[in-house]
């Protein structure tokens, strides 16, 4: 069974760039949290890392419970709007504002910080889920054909890389200059400006709308499970996003304490990666457009990977900045292709089930890769805790700067060896699908 919107693989221009906004404010809040979070409760308010790995850990379970059972949900809405603009609309503001307390903590003390942190994180957690997935499932049913989806996703993650670059790069400006509280808030209004400009990009009710999945929940997770597409691409993007947070986690504490900068300096090391990875999102379409995405992710990992022992001898600013830049030309491969691997998987599955299920498949993408940033703060909290890292000490010994280099410079390469072997595996590699004919 095919429904109207496998047929809006010729969706005007307009409607990729307005789409794709909505990737610069989901980016923003996530990559935001992901890079700054541990950071700022571990080394600025001083919380033990066990402690906060600890609440990652618990915020990672519920936001990977929370995933599936939101996709499924919005597979079987119906209403006026569609299946996933309600919960887009209702859950933007709400989201918006949660992040906002992620960064104002009224409490001080390791222990109530711990607490705070913890259920702040759980709420923020749960809505931005309700956003992020919705607004996500919507990328295979608005374009259906590989170039389509190629220069769809090409506007989105220009904008996702946009939104990197002011969270993530921009952070330390904004918090040195006015303070964790009112970077928190002008990130919040920009991540939802950017979210409201997305539905633009909407058909005005959801073209799936009048068909909506009715496979119940244990047999939908099932058949998703048993899915030999999803699970080789599912395993291989967990771990190359294992190895994204961990980088992104890492780097301030890279930038501090090996290179002697300023927190301001992860501007220029973060930003690097995002500025080279701008241009090189449209080198990655064009190469998915002539050899497919299975083949083209494996050129995308080999590349990557090759970067990361660069760590273990980057000894000044300038050296970490070009090991960063390098990195960009293959995370920019991995933002473009991750998506249009997904979306060929949920056509595969419509031919062998007759159902669209985007929402259960991102939802079981989000219950795996979730697990990335919560194992993420594990590593380094290990990690730094076991090279002597103490937590709120204005200087660390020199054993901390050699952890986090093995941590880069060894187990990243080492994690994305498993990751090339699952895109090998990945049986949908060697010809494009594009939604048959209706």
């Amino acid at each position: 069974m095919t429904t109207a919107v496998g047929r809006r693989a010729g969706a005007a221009p307009a409607a990729h760039r307005a789409y794709g906004a909505g990737n610069l404010g989901v980016q923003l809040l996530a990559q935001t949290f992901a890079t700054y979070a541990t950071f700022f409760y571990v080394d600025h308010l001083g919380v033990e890392p066990g402690l906060i790995g600890a609440a990652m850990v618990v915020h990672g379970v519920l936001s990977a419970v929370l995933n599936p059972l939101f996709g499924h949900l919005s597979d079987r809405t119906r209403s006026r709007w569609g299946r996933r603009l309600p919960y887009i609309a209702f859950g933007m503001v709400p989201l918006a504002a949660a992040f906002v307390l992620v960064w104002t903590p009224p409490v001080s003390g390791p222990t109530a910080l711990f607490w705070y942190f913890l259920a702040v994180v759980l709420v923020f957690d749960v809505l931005f889920v309700m956003v992020a997935l919705n607004y996500s499932a919507l990328f295979p049913e608005l374009f259906t054909s590989v170039a389509a989806r190629a220069t769809a996703a090409s506007w989105r993650q220009m904008y996702g890389i946009v939104g990197m670059i002011a969270g993530v790069a921009a952070a330390p400006l904004l918090y040195g200059g006015v303070g964790w509280a009112a970077m928190g808030a002008l990130l919040a209004l920009l991540a939802l400006g950017s979210v409201a400009e997305s539905l633009r990009g909407v058909p005005a009710a959801d073209p799936a709308a009048a068909a909506p999945a009715t496979v119940p929940l244990l047999p939908a997770i099932r058949y998703t499970l048993a899915n030999r597409a999803f699970v080789t691409y599912v395993a291989g993007s967990f771990l190359l996003q294992l190895t994204v947070a961990i980088l992104q986690a890492s780097l301030p504490f890279f930038t501090k304490y090996a290179l002697h900068e300023p927190d301001s300096a992860n501007t220029v090391v973060l930003g690097a990666v995002f500025v080279t990875a701008i241009p090189l999102v449209y080198v990655w379409a064009r190469l998915t457009r002539r050899l497919g995405p299975g083949r083209t992710v494996l050129a995308v990992v080999a590349v990557y990977g090759a970067v990361f022992p660069l760590f273990l001898v980057a000894g000044s600013m300038v050296a970490t900045v070009a090991t960063t830049a390098l990195l960009g030309v293959g995370i920019a491969g991995i933002l473009m292709l991750l998506e249009i691997l997904l979306a060929e998987v949920i056509d595969d599955d419509e031919r062998r089930t007759g159902a669209r299920r985007e929402g259960m498949y991102f939802g079981m993408n989000g219950f795996v890769v979730k697990w990335s940033a919560s194992l993420q703060a594990v590593v380094l909290g290990v990690v730094l805790s076991a090279y002597g890292y103490v937590a709120g000490a204005d200087t660390q010994p020199e054993s901390v700067v050699t952890g986090v280099r093995l941590l880069l410079g060894v187990v990243c390469p080492l994690i994305l060896v498993p990751a090339l072997a699952c895109f090998l595996l990945y049986p949908l590699r060697r010809a494009p699908l594009t939604p048959s004919p209706g």
